[in-house]
């Protein structure tokens, strides 16, 4: 078991210290594992979550880590935006590049198992690499969808399971040679990346949480995949009242 992984009451405290560690070059790392792909993926997640919403798309980025998609969608013409994290130091990067450029989103911590927000108030929300890595992903479904305005969207975006065989085999020797890697490298620590294949083991993926999001109440349901389904992107809809 990586050391960073639980599934007691240890997996919020775990997931904090590993992510605590991490924030100061969380950004690079992701450009240097992911060949910076991962910027593609999350606007796509983005233009996903925004796409043919009535202007102005109140927008919640949820486990928002550094703020990537909360920039994204201030560029897109989102407003407001909120990025939502439980991890101070990722919040304290965040902000110093919202400083940096003039961005305005705004930056808060919370929990994504009991979000601090009001029934419905969010039009979007988007999760980038989160959902997998909190405690219970049903109840923080359930949370992005009591927040969700009707005829709101959300959009979740994490690693995914292929269901190629070779496609599959060749996903997991990657994750489980370049990871160690990256954290030597990187934070001297070769269970902070390792986490991610470990972390997968129990992930529901795209089928998964596809089935979590209509059991929570959202509607129209659906994934698309992205790099022969090694990224998911699920989608969700609240249904407006009758």
């Amino acid at each position: 078991m990586n050391k960073y992984l639980s599934y007691d009451d240890q997996r919020a405290p775990r997931v904090r210290a590993m992510f605590s560690r991490l924030a100061a070059r969380y950004d690079l790392v992701n450009d240097v594992m992911s060949f910076g792909m991962h910027r593609r993926w999350k606007r796509d997640a983005v233009r996903l979550a925004l796409h043919g919403l009535s202007r102005p798309v109140r927008v919640l980025d949820l486990c928002c880590g550094t703020g990537d998609m909360c920039f994204l969608a201030g560029e897109m013409g989102a407003a407001p935006v909120v990025g939502a994290d439980f991890t101070l130091p990722m919040l304290g990067v965040a902000r110093r590049r919202a400083a940096a450029d003039a961005s305005c989103p705004d930056f808060v911590a919370a929990d994504a198992l009991r979000l601090p927000f009001a029934d419905g108030s969010f039009d979007a929300i988007t999760v980038g690499y989160g959902l997998r890595n909190v405690a219970d992903p049903r109840t923080a479904l359930a949370e992005m969808r009591r927040v969700l305005a009707p005829d709101g969207r959300a959009v979740v975006l994490d690693f995914g399971k292929p269901e190629n065989p070779v496609a599959s085999a060749l996903y997991l020797a990657y994750l489980k040679t370049m990871m160690p890697a990256v954290g030597w490298i990187f934070h001297g620590d070769p269970e902070t990346y390792l986490y991610i294949p470990a972390s997968l083991e129990r992930y529901p993926a795209q089928r998964g949480v596809e089935e979590m999001m209509r059991e929570v109440g959202f509607g129209n349901v659906r994934y698309e995949n992205r790099l022969l389904g090694t990224m998911g992107l699920n989608v969700g809809e609240a249904k407006a009242s009758p």
